[in-house]
């Protein structure tokens, strides 16, 4: 069974959706005529699409203001659709984060086993572990060009 979050990201994959997301992000409320200025490659036919699956998933509210429609994110949809998915990862950003604020305090022992603490490494990384890509010494020859193909 789907979850509303799985809604959320299939929505959220499409980049000219997430534009349109960041756009009302920056500026509250838009008509789709304001949004198609921003897309010089999609016509108003096309940002009303994008803009009905943003609603269907949620994410978009449209209010009526005359004869304008006009688009604005429903920040509580978006909130509830991906905080379940997030709160799944939200124990690794907090120890994560605490390693850095530990770092910046001046916590951590300086060093090279200080510094892989602070990556949540349990040993400093050497020379041999990090593989370095290297040029062959040997140069290929140019493959001769059969002459009398047959043709």
């Amino acid at each position: 069974m789907p979850k509303a979050s799985d809604d959320v990201f299939r929505v959220l994959a499409d980049p000219t959706r997430r534009r349109i997301l960041d756009l009302l992000a920056e500026r509250d409320a838009l008509s789709v005529s304001q949004l198609a200025a921003e897309f010089p490659d999609l016509v108003a036919s096309g940002i009303s699409k994008h803009l009905m699956g943003l609603r269907a998933a949620g994410l978009v509210s449209a209010t009526s203001q005359g004869r304008l429609r006009l688009y604005r994110i429903d920040a509580d949809a978006l909130s509830d659709a991906l905080a379940p998915w997030l709160a799944r990862y939200e124990p690794h950003w907090s120890a994560a984060l605490e390693r850095l604020r530990d770092l910046a305090e001046g916590q951590q022992p300086p060093g090279a086993a200080g510094r892989a603490r602070a990556l949540g490494l349990r040993r400093p990384l050497s020379g041999r572990q990090l593989p370095v890509a290297r040029a062959s010494k040997r140069r290929r020859r140019p493959r001769p060009i059969p002459s009398g193909s047959g043709r």
